[in-house]
This record gives structure tokens, C-alpha cells and sequence, in this order.
């Protein structure tokens, strides 16, 4: 089984979470992408905080995809910004890069599905 971290922000990750499903409030920003990139987690899921202006709320997607780490956000409609359990629990995938996209997930999916399924619980 693949190991599960739920943090409220990112920056709560380190070298000992490689390879886990790393669950965050963070927004999926590039400042969030640079903790990720640090700890290299299977999967990262992020906030789309709304996207925002030049899609800075997704930036870490394509910033991890070219350091061949998937990712995704979740809808800032459907998860509370700066709480990862409600991003776990909540949350509705939203945004997927090519990597987190090859492990099955897509926009639409609960989050808490794609982690039952990748932590192989389901």
C-alpha cells in the first residue's frame, strides 16, 4: 500500500514523503510546486484556488509534469482552500497534468476515490 500524507499546506512535506499521495490545502501555485518537487510524491493534489490570472493557480501541474511528478488540483467550488481534509473528503478533481492523468485520474473524480484507488484501498 502507498502511503497517505493529508496536510494542510505543502510545505509540510519532506524527503521522507517520496512516493506517498500527498493530499494538500495548498493552492496549486508555483510556490506550492517547488515544496512538492522537494519531497516528490507519487501524486500531489492541490487547490485550484480558482484558477486565477495566467492560470496561477495551476502552475504547479505543468512545473511537476516536466519534473516527471503527476499532479492535479481539485475545484475551489468544491473544497475549502488551506484544509486538506476537506480536499480529501470534499474535494472534486478539477485540473490533471499528463503523469497524474496515466494513473487514472481525471477531472470529475471525487478525490477521495482517486486516493482509495491509488492507495489501494478500492
Amino acid at each position: 500500500m502507498v502511503r497517505l500524507r493529508i496536510v494542510d499546506s505543502i510545505t509540510q512535506l519532506g524527503p521522507q514523503d517520496a512516493d506517498c499521495l500527498a493530499v494538500s490545502g495548498s493552492h496549486g501555485g508555483i510556490s506550492s510546486a517547488r515544496y512538492a518537487l522537494a519531497a516528490r510524491p507519487r501524486l500531489s493534489v492541490f487547490n485550484d484556488a480558482g484558477v486565477g490570472k495566467d492560470e496561477a493557480g495551476l502552475a504547479a501541474l505543468p512545473f511537476l509534469q516536466a519534473h516527471g511528478l503527476a499532479a492535479c488540483t481539485v475545484a475551489h467550488t468544491s473544497a475549502r482552500i488551506g484544509e486538506a481534509d476537506s480536499t480529501r473528503k470534499d474535494g472534486v478533481i478539477s485540473h490533471v497534468n499528463a503523469l497524474a492523468q496515466a494513473l487514472g485520474v481525471s477531472a470529475g473524480q471525487p478525490c477521495q476515490a482517486v486516493i482509495d484507488a491509488l492507495a489501494g484501498l478500492r
